[in-house]
């Protein structure tokens, strides 16, 4: 029975014993279990080393609808729990802490959405993946930042479209697509917040290194960009490109996998506007950072939180989500 503490917290915060070896038995439970554990970029280090697959929104996505699994424990923010469980209803869905919502999301309510639909009755509504399953639920194809042109060009040139939640990235599709979409006035707190200035004052000290820019980012930001893409975009090109110095303007807890796949280069965060020295600070989602390797262990000792979806919502939601993979598969063949 889960402790009333437990289920008030969000989260079990039972101490872990200190004569064990938690990554063993995080890895021990797991096989004894029939559990994956999938862990989006922008968890802790140590969270994505333990992931038997890290990822961004569409690969885990991904992971999740192929899994054979009996438990996913989905290491990020609740959408991303919800999603699983939208996509593997049969499967019990685990997510480390239930207060680990999303700004974004939280920016785009259905009721809203709903209102804003019926003044606009002929336009098909394409959601970012980092929305409610209420919100996917309203909504004809989903997308993430990796697909997103590539499912808007999908759609006829006159068509009309509501996109949202995220401005900046629908602004960004926008201006690649020719497109004039509806954006919904949304946005992911953490990628607004970098400092143009202090990225400038970065570039002047290190001339030589590339800027990534995630297209949630403003459009000041997106401008001085060498590259905008996804996380996995963006990590793609780190590894892949031949500069040695990369100012990144995204979520920090990307840094850890750039590193692992690039020890010889060197990768700076760019700051938010809040820090008082440039470079000092990392610009961190504190939603994601609630994943910690304890609360994994205990998730997965207790199996809760679970992640429930309404069936009629989830069955409204799946369309757009599996749309989506189908047009993602679609452009990898």
């Amino acid at each position: 029975m889960i402790k009333d503490s437990w289920q008030e917290k969000g989260y079990v915060d039972e101490p872990i014993p200190a004569n064990i070896d938690i990554k063993a038995e995080i890895r021990r439970m797991c096989k004894e279990k029939n559990a994956v554990i999938l862990a989006h970029y922008y968890t802790e280090g140590a969270v994505q080393d333990i992931a038997d697959f890290v990822g961004d929104s569409l690969a885990l996505a991904q992971w999740a609808a192929k899994t054979d699994a009996d438990i996913i424990v989905m290491c990020g923010v609740h959408f991303m729990g919800e999603t699983n469980k939208i996509l593997c209803p049969d499967k019990k869905v685990l997510v480390l802490d239930l207060n680990a919502g999303c700004s974004l999301a939280d920016s785009c309510n259905a009721d809203d959405l709903k209102a804003f639909i019926e003044e606009h009755p002929d336009h098909k509504v394409v959601s970012y993946v980092n929305t409610t399953a209420a919100v996917k639920a309203l909504t004809d194809v989903v997308v993430t930042s990796s697909n997103a042109k590539f499912i808007i060009d999908s759609f006829p040139q006159g068509e009309k479209i509501i996109f949202g939640p995220d401005k900046n990235l629908g602004g960004y599709i926008n201006s690649v697509t020719g497109r004039e979409m509806l954006l919904w006035n949304g946005g992911c707190h953490v990628h607004g917040q970098f400092s143009l200035p202090k990225i400038l004052q970065l570039k002047a000290d290190h001339p030589n290194a590339k800027i990534l820019v995630h297209p949630e980012c403003p459009a000041p930001i997106q401008k001085i960009a060498d590259v905008i893409g996804s996380t996995a975009g963006l990590l793609k090109y780190s590894i892949e490109n031949e500069s040695t110095e990369f100012i990144v303007a995204t979520e920090s807890g990307i840094l850890h996998e750039m590193q692992k796949a690039c020890p010889q280069k060197t990768f700076i965060p760019a700051p938010p506007e809040t820090t008082e020295t440039v470079g000092c600070s990392c610009n961190e989602c504190s939603f994601m950072k609630l994943n910690t390797l304890s609360k994994l262990y205990n998730t997965l000792k207790y199996e809760w939180p679970t992640v429930e979806v309404d069936p009629a919502i989830s069955e409204l939601a799946i369309r757009p989500i599996n749309k989506m993979l189908e047009i993602s598969k679609a452009l990898k063949s």
